[in-house]
């Protein structure tokens, strides 16, 4: 199926590993210009290689979310190096566990300014450009946790479930000028991400990572921890043309695991 993105401009956050990784795979697999940004460029370097390997086109740039006053130079430098940014796909590291009481102003504040006000200022700059060539795409991945939250992940919890309404409202104010706006929610997908919290939790709760591990895999109807390129492979989907009468809309790929409708 052609996707209809070839040589669009593709700008991904986080895609020097796991679900960021396999997103900008999926889309440079498609034929997109993908623009690799996070902060550890060695990795981006990696993630460039694969994209680069399957005949795509891979730029890499250093980018720190937490700082906010280098969002429009850094952009201005994608657009400059690949052209107008056509596709955005919002995707940030997750904070610490935590517990909902306790936690200082200063962690919620700064967690809230690389996980929230980072993608709403980075989808700002993006947006004028969009409503000129009357085509956008602006994905959003966020965590299960935001329709269902998960114990001891409160902050990411609480900051994902603010990107959800965010998005919606986005979504309305952009539907006239061809630009969608979408959320992507990953159930359990085999990422070192998944690892890290299941370690953790075998930790506070005194079992082994192996137990932790299979007692999830029971709540998840498919059986199997999902693959990154089939959360990849739906993120470029919204990317696609085909996907135009798709927005306002929560994503989920879970194998079914999140409970509520």
């Amino acid at each position: 199926m052609d996707l209809g993105i070839k040589n669009k401009t593709a700008l991904v956050f986080g895609a020097g590993s796991g679900l960021g990784r396999a997103m900008a795979v999926s889309l440079g697999k498609e034929g997109a210009k993908v623009a690799l940004a996070g902060r550890n460029v060695t990795n981006l370097e990696e993630t460039a290689k694969i994209i680069k390997a399957a005949g795509g086109q891979a730029y890499c740039i250093a980018w720190d979310l937490a700082n906010l006053s280098a969002i429009d130079s850094l952009f201005t430098q994608v657009e400059k190096d690949l052209g107008p940014v056509d596709i955005l796909v919002n995707n940030t590291g997750g904070p610490p566990p935590t517990t909902a009481a306790g936690q200082s102003t200063a962690l919620w504040i700064e967690k809230f300014q690389e996980m929230v006000l980072s993608v709403i200022a980075i989808t700002d700059r993006a947006i004028p450009g969009m409503k000129q060539r009357g085509w956008g795409r602006i994905i959003t991945s966020t965590s299960s946790g935001a329709i269902t939250p998960i114990p001891n992940l409160a902050i990411s919890n609480t900051l994902r479930a603010s990107l959800h309404a965010w998005s919606k409202t986005l979504a309305r104010e952009l539907a006239p000028h061809g630009i969608t706006a979408n959320i992507i929610v990953p159930g359990r997908i085999a990422t070192d991400r998944i690892r890290f919290l299941d370690e953790s939790r075998a930790k506070r709760e005194n079992k082994s990572v192996e137990d932790i591990e299979a007692d999830s895999l029971k709540s998840i109807p498919i059986a199997r921890l999902g693959r990154p390129e089939e959360y990849g492979d739906t993120a470029a989907f919204l990317a696609s043309q085909s996907a135009s009468y798709i927005t306002g809309s929560v994503i989920r790929v879970d194998g079914g695991n999140i409970p509520n409708i």
